[in-house]
């Protein structure tokens, strides 16, 4: 799903901003818009990449505390070890986001596009 802004300004965006939330189907949804990100669907993305942060924040200090519990079940680290994957793939989508939407320099594009999308580059 595309959200596209129905400005003028809309026609001068660079790339499509990948949103922090999937489609129903699971295939990730893209804004475009203009270059100030200051719309409401853009605040509002911004808002929720908070909220993930803190939460993936909050789940890595509960980790910690979980894997020092020799007492812990396998049930209890089952659920941890689910609930730091949803958080990592959370906070892969913001940074594929966020480095999407840097600047690239002219000079830098082509070390840009040698490492394919959802790749690492190693």
């Amino acid at each position: 799903m595309i959200y596209e802004s129905r400005d003028v300004a809309a026609t001068t965006a660079a790339r499509p901003r990948l949103l922090p939330w999937s489609n129903l189907d699971g295939n990730p949804c893209y804004l475009v818009t203009d270059d100030t990100g200051t719309g409401r669907l853009s605040r509002l993305a911004d808002e929720i990449e908070a909220v993930q942060l803190g939460m993936a924040d909050d789940l890595l200090g509960h980790a910690v505390d979980l894997l020092g519990d020799t007492r812990a079940t396998a049930p209890q680290l089952r659920h941890l070890a689910a609930c730091l994957a949803e958080a990592l793939h959370d906070v892969h989508r913001i940074a594929r986001s966020r480095g999407a939407r840097l600047h690239v320099s002219d000079g830098d594009e082509e070390d840009a596009d040698a490492v394919p999308e959802g790749g690492s580059g190693t």
